[in-house]
């Protein structure tokens, strides 16, 4: 078995073009369609459907992995850091705090200059107790020298899905997918270099804990780089948690070898799917708008 950082093209990353140019092309429409109908959302209106969507976002990505978060808690972090009203909602944990950070961070800090301290300011945020469950976990800092393997089953009957780069060249490694983030964002097709680099990242899997996290942190940067827009009004991550079986097959498949066309093909898919799915958030925060308006013309 050779792993994709194990070819001798590595870190070029191919896919074939033909199969994805009408998968890009429909992602593009949806894409297209609901920032118009964003533009017709008032401030108000446009920070209470950030709020629904930065909750979902914080809370599938947790679920992605297994863990599952309070809604309430998420809640009033999103609302305290969008400077929305917390009124009743009850104050969220630390490590709940971190990851809204990061989802921020990452969307409406979309032109900063990635780096290796962000990376690893991100990572810390997710586990600001130093612990990852009941395991004292290495924190802003790259993984240290044990192997980095995915694994399921039973002890002694596990099954290896993946292995990263071993410890001594992860430094390396990150400095050339940092090079490549940094001097390709005008270059490369905006919703294919999203998916390419969570792709990259999640290959060389830096942290000893928080990559998947970080990955899809990324992914919604570069779709913010993309649309040239801090806000998030679909939730990507959600999708990607109804389909999360899927996420985890295609990600092995394509790291053997070194061609990622049927990972691309399906993020491809995905986004149109979560982009399209919006609309009944849309359509929730305008009826809410609406039954408000409607009980404030009673009052009077």
């Amino acid at each position: 078995m050779t792993y994709v950082w194990q070819h001798k093209k590595w870190p070029k990353l191919i896919w074939e073009s033909a199969p994805l140019l009408s998968l890009v092309s429909q992602a593009r429409k949806a894409q297209g369609v609901l920032l118009a109908k964003v533009k017709n959302l008032g401030f108000e209106l446009g920070g209470q459907a950030q709020a629904d969507v930065l909750t979902e976002e914080a809370i599938k990505t947790s679920e992605i992995e297994g863990e599952r978060l309070n809604r309430d808690s998420v809640r009033s972090s999103v609302a305290r850091h969008l400077g929305l009203p917390v009124v009743g909602l009850k104050p969220a944990t630390r490590s709940v705090d971190g990851l809204v950070e990061v989802l921020l961070d990452a969307t409406k800090g979309y032109g900063k200059p990635l780096t290796a301290a962000r990376l690893k300011g991100w990572q810390a945020a997710l586990f600001p107790t130093g612990f990852s469950g009941f395991s004292k976990i290495r924190v802003g800092k790259w993984r240290g020298d044990e192997p980095m393997k995915v694994i399921s089953g039973p002890v002694d009957h596990e099954k290896i899905h993946y292995e990263a780069p071993p410890d001594e060249k992860v430094e390396l490694e990150m400095r050339q997918f940092l090079f490549w983030w940094n001097s390709n964002s005008q270059s490369e097709d905006g919703l294919l270099r999203a998916r390419v680099a969570h792709f990259y990242f999640v290959t060389i899997h830096p942290f000893e804990d928080g990559n998947g996290r970080v990955a899809r942190a990324l992914t919604d940067m570069a779709l913010a780089q993309d649309e040239k827009l801090g806000t998030r009004y679909y939730s990507l991550l959600s999708q990607i948690m109804e389909e999360r079986d899927e996420y985890y097959r295609v990600l092995e498949k394509c790291s053997i070898g070194n061609n990622i066309t049927d990972w691309l093909a399906w993020f491809l898919g995905c986004y149109s799917r979560a982009v399209v799915g919006t609309e009944k958030i849309i359509s929730t925060v305008l009826e809410k708008s609406e039954q408000s308006r409607e009980s404030s013309f009673r009052r009077r």
